[in-house]
């Protein structure tokens, strides 16, 4: 459970309050993106500020798996390729994993 109290402006929402959310498909990246997304805003690197101000990271389990790869440049690879993106992909970080 979490709870957050409504501080009016004494307390505002900021990034050092955020939610990560583990995915385990793009199904489940493209869900929690767009439910989540609803009259908020984009930001880089899987990250999103939902219609209240609250910093969400929607993060695919693979990009994870990749980055801890032994294979360093192909990590790198990916890591670029995530850098460039907003919502995640995972087709895209693959094809970066495989250049």
């Amino acid at each position: 459970p979490f709870q957050a109290i409504n501080a009016a402006d004494i307390f505002p929402f900021t990034e050092a309050i955020s939610f990560a959310v583990d995915c385990g498909d793009q199904d489940e990246v493209d869900y929690y993106w767009n439910a989540l997304l609803e009259g908020g805003s984009a930001m880089a690197c899987g990250w999103l500020k939902d219609k209240y101000g609250v910093s969400w990271q929607i993060v695919p389990r693979r990009l994870n798996e990749l980055l801890r790869a032994d294979d360093r440049v192909r990590a790198g690879q990916v890591m670029r390729k995530m850098l460039a993106q907003q919502k995640i992909d995972i087709d895209e970080l693959e094809a970066a994993w495989a250049e």
